[in-house]
């Protein structure tokens, strides 16, 4: 997962947080990560999500998009020369509604010379039985990371390695928020208040020997540090990458060696 067997490489993007390939204008050093990975796509079109989306409460915020993206083959053709440009490893990530759906998005990213593997995201309250079957369906050439939600992973990480997912990443979890109408809204979580939830789980997960990609609530490299104390193989930045300064980045990858 690393570009360069640095501890810089040890950093990278989590899905849904840069866009489709790497951007040399954004805000964000790309090159100071050690893998780029895509916004989810999904083999075909989806819009946005409609009505209130980003709904903030202390420490964090509520996100409801309904991960919009214009398809895989739409998103291939945009995008496949940025990737081979990229000074990175790029990772797709990809949304399965079926088990055919995926196995086939799966089979075509392996035509794609400049794609080093894939992470897969799971519906909502996902079970065992079809954890297993999309990261069967999804393994091939390409090494596959399972993401996996907070409230899910201890149940469901097993059932994703023993089907050939080479590393567990940790997926934002999901809550509800009102509106002032009343009127609840469901969506993901991210935020500051995160991180002892998440650095408990990624030390539960090494604990028992489980590769994982800790994330959620990171937002400094002490933060990022703790993740590979306890255990984490890697690191994925979310919401601390939206702030707009090159610097966190910066910070965040300059991890000093774990003792």
């Amino acid at each position: 997962l690393t570009n360069n067997g640095g501890l810089a490489g040890l950093v990278m993007n989590a899905a849904g947080t840069l866009g489709f390939a790497p951007e040399p204008r954004l805000h964000v050093d790309i090159a100071g990560l050690g893998a780029f990975l895509t916004n989810p796509v999904s083999l075909l079109p989806r819009t946005p999500a409609s009505g209130a989306r980003y709904l903030p409460f202390p420490g964090g915020f509520l996100l409801h998009t309904g991960y919009p993206n214009p398809g895989l083959e739409t998103v291939l053709r945009r995008n496949v020369p940025r990737w081979e440009r990229s000074p990175i490893p790029v990772f797709v990530h990809l949304l399965g509604q079926s088990v055919d759906e995926l196995a086939s998005m799966a089979l075509r990213l392996e035509e794609i010379s400049c794609v080093m593997g894939v992470e897969i995201g799971f519906p909502k309250d996902a079970e065992r039985e079809l954890v297993r079957a999309f990261i069967q369906a999804a393994c091939g050439e390409l090494p596959v990371i399972a993401r996996l939600p907070f409230d899910q992973v201890e149940a469901l990480a097993p059932a994703a390695l023993a089907a050939g997912a080479v590393a567990i990443s940790l997926g934002a979890p999901r809550g509800v928020l009102p509106l002032p109408n009343g009127h609840l809204i469901e969506g993901r979580l991210y935020g500051p208040a995160l991180f002892p939830q998440a650095l408990g789980i990624v030390r539960s997960l090494a604990q028992v020997g489980f590769p994982v990609i800790g994330a959620g609530g990171v937002y400094s490299s002490a933060q990022a540090q703790s993740m590979l104390a306890a255990g984490a193989l890697a690191v994925q930045l979310d919401a601390v990458l939206w702030r707009g300064s090159r610097l966190l980045l910066r910070d965040a990858v300059n991890i000093p060696p774990t003792q």
